[in-house]
């Protein structure tokens, strides 16, 4: 299992959502992303979601709340740990990233973007300013099979 972080940044009620056109054998290849990636070794999840941003946008994270912990489960991909953060304070100039093709997407447009099927669990969620959750994923393929929501199945999700 591998660990990576993901980050919603917030402007003026929209996320800078990245849509992952460029990059070749890219898993979320046609999906709409937060701006994250894989942890480097020795760092904690803060550590990665500082570095990342940085890394793909150029900004410097300046409020940043760590919002929940997803956990994936794939019958195609290995495990993955996944550190939720949303951010509304960052500073710097913005520079464009190999990893696709940033906008800034009116929050209430997001769940019409192309999406993972667990993502239309947690943005919602983030939206809503909820506590720290943790959410299970489960896929077989790219179908959602299995949802978890703080230990509690959600049957509706899939």
């Amino acid at each position: 299992m591998y660990s990576t972080t993901l980050c919603y940044l917030e402007r003026d009620g929209k996320w800078l959502m990245l849509h992952r056109v460029t990059k070749k054998n890219d898993i979320n290849e046609g999906k709409y992303v937060g701006v994250g990636g894989k942890f480097l070794e020795g760092e904690s999840p803060e550590d990665c979601v500082i570095r990342e941003v940085f890394e793909e946008t150029g900004y410097r994270l300046t409020n940043y709340r760590y919002a929940g912990l997803v956990t994936f489960v794939s019958d195609r991909y290995e495990a993955e740990h996944m550190h939720l953060f949303t951010a509304d304070g960052f500073t710097g100039d913005y520079h464009d990233t190999d990893e696709g093709i940033s906008a800034w997407i009116p929050k209430e447009e997001v769940l019409g973007l192309p999406l993972w099927a667990g993502d239309r669990i947690f943005l919602p969620l983030l939206q809503q300013n909820l506590p720290f959750f943790s959410l299970k994923l489960c896929y077989e393929g790219d179908s959602l099979v299995a949802a978890t929501l703080n230990g509690k199945p959600l049957s509706s999700a899939v």
